[in-house]
């Protein structure tokens, strides 16, 4: 695979959707969590999304319970979370496994473009974040602990390249 067009993602209904539907936008992908210390996260995704959203970026959660069984609810159950507690109006896709042998193909290659620390490939918790260029290549990894609000000056420079 060669660009992030290249993938297809499952949404909350079940339908597969490719991601070259965001072809010349700037994306943000995050893995999610219901009951995680970051779970406020949410809030400052959703603000992103409003603030930038007009200019070309789309976050893109994908829910995950390998960390700490922080999100065991079904798919319908964490699209009502997000939207009832954060607001959320960002496209929320199919809880996905992020590590390991079942691994979703996007994060294989999200994690090979853009190793963490040390050059592990893990995701080492919930809302690891992916800035991805409109060339559809991987621009940069943030950890769980960096904040959504901290983001906009390289969400700036992605939408101005």
């Amino acid at each position: 695979m060669s660009s992030i067009y290249d993938f297809k993602a499952k949404q909350m209904d079940g339908k597969l959707a490719p991601l070259s539907k965001y072809r010349g936008q700037v994306m943000l992908i995050v893995n999610t969590a219901s009951a995680c210390g970051f779970t406020p996260q949410f809030g400052g995704l959703e603000a992103l999304h409003k603030t930038y959203g007009e200019q070309g970026l789309v976050v893109l959660g994908f829910p995950c319970n390998q960390f700490g069984a922080q999100d065991p609810g079904s798919n319908e159950e964490i699209a009502q979370f997000c939207q009832l507690n954060f607001g959320v109006s960002f496209p929320m896709m199919a809880k996905i496994d992020v590590n390991g042998d079942a691994a979703d193909p996007l994060y294989k290659w999200l994690t090979q473009e853009a190793p963490g620390l040390l050059g592990s490939t893990a995701i080492k918790w919930n809302f690891t974040k992916f800035l991805v260029g409109k060339d559809g290549q991987v621009l940069k990894r943030f950890a769980p602990n960096d904040a959504p609000e901290s983001l906009g000056k390289d969400i700036e420079k992605a939408l101005a390249a």
